[in-house]
């Protein structure tokens, strides 16, 4: 099993930033691929960016990218998401997620999630 703790959510500004993180625990040589999602309140959860636990690959949504960065640090089990140039539309509940390795392309592990709130 795979553990993942979201942090770093809160409320900024229209136009600033915010720096999430995801920590990873138990099997962590398990995961093939971590990625982020978030869901905003009457909306369907949205995929934003992901990034491979072993290699430097990355994936992103149209609507992450350019503001968002996805980034890893394997010597502490975590996966950041920086994000830039907030928008109120960005208020969501933001998730991470992690795929095991043979499981194909299905997140198995998720995380409770994060509070972001961006004001106008």
């Amino acid at each position: 099993q795979v553990q993942l703790v979201e942090s770093g959510g809160g409320l900024v500004q229209a136009g600033g930033s915010l720096r999430l993180s995801c920590a990873a625990s138990g099997r962590t040589f398990s995961i093939y691929r971590v990625g982020w999602f978030h869901q905003a309140p009457g909306k369907e959860r949205e995929f934003l960016a992901a990034i491979d636990w072993d290699n430097d690959n990355t994936a992103y949504s149209d609507s992450a990218k350019g503001r968002f960065t996805i980034s890893r640090d394997n010597a502490k089990n975590t996966v950041a998401l920086q994000m830039s140039r907030l928008k109120p539309e960005d208020t969501a509940l933001y998730y991470c997620a992690a795929i095991k390795v043979g499981a194909g392309l299905d997140y198995s592990y998720w995380g409770k999630g994060t509070l972001v709130t961006v004001s106008s």
